[in-house]
């Protein structure tokens, strides 16, 4: 059975990124566009398009052109939009990298994207070099948009004289951005977004979720993350919305900024309702100018969500999503006080959805749980390089397969009520157990190794590994083993707690079963 959107469709115009944003920029030219939370400093729109046509015809002069990708390396700024329109402005194809990547991480995705230029910040110029100095990395130049020294900065690219190129860009084809997801299961995969399915879902989330220009959003999820990347960033800025920007979470600035910004679009990730439901220093500031506060990235506890909407007399509104998507499918519209907020609401315009038994492929219906497949203008051309994983995901009638469980009452409202594929979600951020298995196996007293999320008491789900010691390994602590992998891995991949045992479970042709061990946490809880 297929599942259409209650929303009414939204007419996709042919065009880039660029020309859907910008195009109507004159409307609100001298409005503010982006707004630095930590320093005050604005950027109009005028301003911004400005620089984002210097930095495009900079890049021009470099021979950066249509096919070449430039990845970005930073935390949040206002220069973070200029340097990533820039890049689709001059034909380009933007893969964005986690701020908190290890040089190893980062060289991995510089090498498989084939970046050939890198921006990034003074702070993170150490783990930027040691990444563009790693075997197979392609890097040409780096970009220090503060400036450092032996480094280009963006001040060095706004003074060209040249104007911007003309590109013609194919929507449907033309690659936009390569952001990295780890999909189903996995190690992280290039997902190719093109620049139709960056537009179309800016189009959906306006129709179910809308700014305007009226709009002050804060910013402090990261760009680099696609939920940051099309919801704040570009969402807003194709309404000619304000973008309020932080470069991390501290919960003593995030209240600051919104206090005094008055940001009244709040998105955010369900660790950050634990702090604005529990912590004493929330009452310390006026968030009176909060409207909705939206949560997506994981699952947000409708008990919680309730505790928070209460406390700052606003409404909390949930969504869905994921990369391969653009990443938006799902979301409760704001007129929809009816919606409980423990679900993830109404399909997307534009879209179809179906659910089907895991085990057997049969759709089910209404009311019964089952995989949910989706299928729009918004779903990815494919992994890069990956046919296999593509093929893996999305079938040969176009229906991503999530890897999520899912159920539709009568009314259209969906529910996530489980998970199929193996993907670790903490505080929002993919954690691949594969890649955290493989890591463990390196070291040299651990024989064998599996990795599953776990819940704390609040619900955050957070890796924990099974290791098996080496014959010689009876003296390895689960410390070393945690500190072993902390050494190695962005701070949100971190096992967080581990469990020695005789065997890991294993199928006949070897594979993991995850499943077994998910059960006997749940025998011990």
């Amino acid at each position: 059975m297929t599942f259409t959107s209650a929303i009414r469709e939204v007419d996709i115009p042919d065009v880039s990124v660029y020309e859907a944003i910008f195009g109507g920029v004159a409307r609100h030219a001298d409005r503010p566009a982006m707004i630095d939370g930590t320093s005050g400093k604005e950027l109009s729109y005028r301003e911004l398009v400005g620089m984002i046509d210097k930095v495009a015809a900079a890049l021009a002069e470099r021979g950066i052109g249509k096919g070449d990708v430039v990845a970005i390396f930073s935390p949040n700024t206002p220069y973070y939009a200029v340097v990533f329109h820039g890049v689709l402005r001059a034909g380009g194809t933007v893969t964005t990298i986690n701020s908190l990547y290890t040089p190893d991480e980062v060289a991995h995705q510089l090498r498989d994207s084939r970046a050939i230029m890198l921006f990034t910040v003074s702070p993170f110029v150490d783990r930027a070099k040691a990444a563009v100095a790693a075997d197979g990395v392609g890097v040409r130049e780096v970009v220090v948009l503060d400036g450092a020294e032996g480094y280009p900065s963006l001040a060095d690219l706004l003074a060209t004289t040249a104007d911007p190129p003309q590109v013609t860009a194919d929507p449907a084809e033309d690659l936009a951005v390569l952001p990295y997801s780890s999909g189903t299961t996995g190690l992280p995969k290039g997902v190719m977004l093109t620049h139709r399915n960056i537009v179309a879902n800016i189009l959906q989330k306006q129709a179910i979720a809308p700014v305007t220009s009226e709009t002050r959003i804060l910013a402090v999820l990261p760009f680099f993350h696609i939920y940051g990347m099309t919801i704040i960033m570009n969402c807003g800025l194709a309404a000619g919305s304000t973008v309020v920007t932080m470069p991390r979470f501290d919960l003593a600035d995030f209240l600051r900024v919104i206090s005094e910004h008055r940001t009244d679009r709040v998105y955010i990730a369900p660790p950050v309702a634990v702090a604005l439901a529990k912590h004493p220093m929330v009452d310390e500031y006026d968030l009176s100018a909060i409207d909705i506060l939206f949560s997506g990235a994981a699952p947000l506890d409708e008990e919680l969500a309730g505790v928070v909407r209460e406390r700052l007399g606003c409404k909390v509104r949930q969504g869905y999503g994921m990369t391969e998507a653009s990443p938006l499918t799902h979301a409760i519209p704001r007129d929809r006080d009816d919606i409980s907020i423990g679900t993830v609401g109404l399909l997307a315009p534009n879209m179809e959805a179906r659910l089907i038994d895991p085990g057997t492929g049969d759709d089910v219906g209404v009311g019964e749980r089952g995989e949910l497949l989706l299928r729009g203008p918004n779903i990815m051309k494919g992994y890069l390089n990956n046919p296999e994983a593509t093929a893996a995901t999305i079938d040969d009638g176009g229906w991503l397969h999530t890897g999520d469980v899912a159920t539709v009452d009568a009314d259209g409202v969906y529910s996530i009520v489980d998970r199929v594929k193996e993907l670790i979600k903490y505080k929002g951020y993919q954690v691949p157990p594969a890649e955290l298995e493989a890591l463990l196996l390196t070291h040299p007293k651990v024989a064998d190794a599996a990795v599953i999320g776990v819940r704390d008491s609040d619900g955050e789900e957070f890796p924990k590994a099974f290791v098996v010691r080496q014959a010689d390994g009876e003296d390895l602590s689960a410390d070393e083993v945690m500190d072993f992998v902390a050494g190695r891995v962005a701070p949100h991949k971190k096992v967080r707690a581990v469990e020695f045992v005789e065997a890991i479970p294993k199928s006949a042709s070897g594979k993991i079963l995850r499943k077994d061990l998910r059960a006997r946490e749940t025998a011990l809880a």
